[in-house]
């Protein structure tokens, strides 16, 4: 499989994928994942993994693992341009209308596994 770059907050990628993909580590929320892939973007990246793949909504969840080309296109890429656009707005007003709760570090742990296994698994199919 082709090389790619991971945009992630969640540590459990970072670790387990930095040894194939390049990581772009963001220290921060699940929308500041999606800001830094929209930026990528901006530079031609291309999407390669739906932002908000997966059931648990961005209200849910504070980890996000999304996959861009290692290489940026020739021109802008407006379909992926407007996925991650139509991401961050249904993200915001997810979160917005209903903040994230308070849980166990052991549930922490599970919402970072689920998170890497979606990324993992995207990209192994």
């Amino acid at each position: 499989m082709e090389k790619v770059i991971i945009v992630t907050n969640n540590v459990i990628t970072m670790e387990k994928m930095s040894d194939k993909h390049d990581i772009i580590w963001v220290d921060g929320s699940l929308l500041d994942v999606l800001y830094k892939v929209r930026d990528y973007i901006h530079r031609n990246h291309k999407l390669l993994t739906h932002p908000l793949m997966g059931s648990i909504k961005p209200n849910q969840t504070p980890y996000k693992s999304v996959a861009i080309s290692k290489n940026p296109l020739e021109t802008l890429d407006f379909e992926s341009l407007s996925f991650i656009e139509n991401s961050i707005e249904t993200a915001q007003s997810l979160i917005k209308s209903k903040p994230h709760r308070t849980y166990p570090d052991s549930v922490y742990d599970d919402f970072r596994i689920i998170d890497y296994d979606l990324i993992f698994n995207a990209l192994n199919r």
